[in-house]
């Protein structure tokens, strides 16, 4: 444990950073009905002891003992990767393909890959991914240079069983070249999932205590740069030693492997059982919530979930250490293109993770042009790397804000009704508390790719956002 001295620089350092950052000034009351946190509860301890440099540890949810053992060892070896400092941007197939292993009646859905297009022949050489997105023609298709960079797999890549060495392997069948034939192919980052039991949530092979250092090391060798670790078939007590030691034990390896972790999802999300604390030494970023399913309820049910926890939650996150709503499902089946601009917009204002899980060769220009938005990338990417709040919610609206470099602001307004014609919202920058420039803002709509015009403070701003739909505005000051 660090002495007291070392403690009290720790506490200054991190008082710099987070001191005054998550201090939103609140808009009047009585013009757009503010929830704020209650001053009795902010005492709590549970609540307390989750702020940024208080140097206290809450692991209740296993004993005393062990806590303090995890504690002493987050922070003797934290991550230290000097990875993910923006929210990582790439590809997953899980939304879109599932556990699709049916490889002779849906060759074009069934998770696969092969080196040689003669053992698996398919339209492209990666589930769901075309060649320009791998980079394997001169243009790219426009994704790497916009920022993503990560084609990570998830479950069911695996066998069932280990190899003779009692290393992981992937299915023989599906993936006869091996996954550092599929690392070494993609020439973008490459992300791969395991869970921490005996096997995965869909029943391959998992990663058990006992195998950790060694998967590990494979991971290391075959080139992996991100490991997402899931949860199931593992009890509280065996995730709180496990996640800190394969935190340690992709360290040891040598090799810069992002670490994203489904600890705190499993355990409800919030204190007393989730420490973020711990959690921000640990791990890159980690899945606070329930799993995003394809429809406008689920998603809606968790940035309402973000919301109601923001407290606890936007302190969490910052540069290497993000919280994790899930992957995004623009492109697919259950979203309309209004309730697609929503969840970008709100995953940008979250400063969260920008996974796709679509179809890449079949995607529209309507769901292109939004994920490919340069000024809403240039929001999820601010570099200041503060998560937005919500800060205000009425009968039909909700206001959230995001603070960014250079005194600039991202706004987003969204409409919570689900019926009728699209609705007038009515506001100016000094109610909405940005106040910080008094010669006013320059406003442009992000979705919409429009430069508005000048406001001043006291400006009244009118704008119509339509039903499960979201107006996205960037605020650039004139100071």
């Amino acid at each position: 444990m660090a002495d007291g001295g070392e403690r009290r620089r720790e506490e200054e350092e991190e008082a710099a950073l987070y001191g005054t950052r998550h201090r939103i000034r609140r808009v009047r009351p009585s013009v757009l009905h503010l929830r704020g946190r209650d001053e009795g509860e902010a005492d709590r301890r549970e609540e307390r002891v989750l702020t940024p440099g208080s140097g206290e540890w809450t692991m209740s949810f296993f004993p005393a003992s062990l806590g303090l053992l995890l504690g002493l060892a987050a922070c003797a070896s934290a991550l230290d990767n000097g990875l993910l400092r923006t929210p990582p941007m790439g590809w997953v197939p899980w939304e879109r393909f599932r556990c699709n292993t049916d490889c002779t009646n849906d060759p074009e859905n069934c998770i696969r890959w092969a080196k040689s297009m003669e053992l698996l022949p398919s339209q492209d050489a990666l589930l769901g991914v075309p060649e320009a997105f791998l980079c394997k023609n001169a243009s790219c298709d426009g994704w790497k240079k916009l920022g993503y960079q990560y084609v990570n797999l998830d479950d069911c890549w695996a066998a069932r069983k280990r190899d003779a060495r009692g290393r992981l392997q992937a299915d023989p069948d599906r993936f006869p070249s091996g996954i550092k034939a599929l690392a070494d192919y993609v020439s973008l980052k490459f992300g791969i999932y395991s869970d921490l039991g005996k096997s995965t949530c869909a029943g391959y092979a998992g990663t058990t205590l006992a195998t950790i250092e060694t998967d590990a090391k494979t991971f290391a060798e075959w080139g992996v740069d991100m490991l997402k670790l899931d949860g199931c078939f593992s009890d509280s007590s065996t995730k709180a030693i496990g996640y800190p030691k394969m935190s340690m034990a992709l360290n040891k390896t040598g090799r810069r492997i992002a670490f994203s972790c489904s600890w705190p999802a499993y355990e409800g999300g919030l204190p007393p059982k989730v420490n973020y604390t711990l959690l921000g030494k640990i791990c890159n970023m980690w899945r606070n919530y329930i799993d995003i399913e394809d429809s406008w309820n689920t998603l809606f049910r968790i940035i309402e979930w973000y919301g109601n926890n923001q407290d606890t939650l936007q302190p969490a996150a910052g540069p290497g250490r993000w919280n994790d709503p899930d992957m995004l499902i623009i492109g697919d089946f259950g979203l309309s293109q209004e309730q697609s601009k929503v969840q970008v917009a709100l995953w940008a204002i979250l400063a969260a993770p920008f996974f796709m899980s679509c179809n890449l060769r079949t995607i529209s220009d309507e769901a292109k042009d939004l994920l490919q938005n340069p000024l809403l990338i240039y929001i999820s990417q601010d570099p200041l790397g503060i998560q937005g709040r919500r800060i205000s919610m009425s009968l039909h609206f909700e206001v959230w804000q995001r603070t960014l470099v250079n005194g600039q602001y991202a706004l987003a307004v969204m409409n919570k009704g689900t019926d009728g014609a699209p609705r007038p919202f009515v506001t100016t920058l000094s109610l909405l508390g940005i106040l910080d420039c008094k010669a006013g803002y320059e406003i442009y709509d992000v979705l919409e790719k429009l430069h508005l015009r000048k406001y001043q403070l006291n400006s009244v701003i009118t704008y119509k956002v339509p039903p499960t739909g979201v107006a996205l505005f960037f605020l650039k000051p004139l100071c």
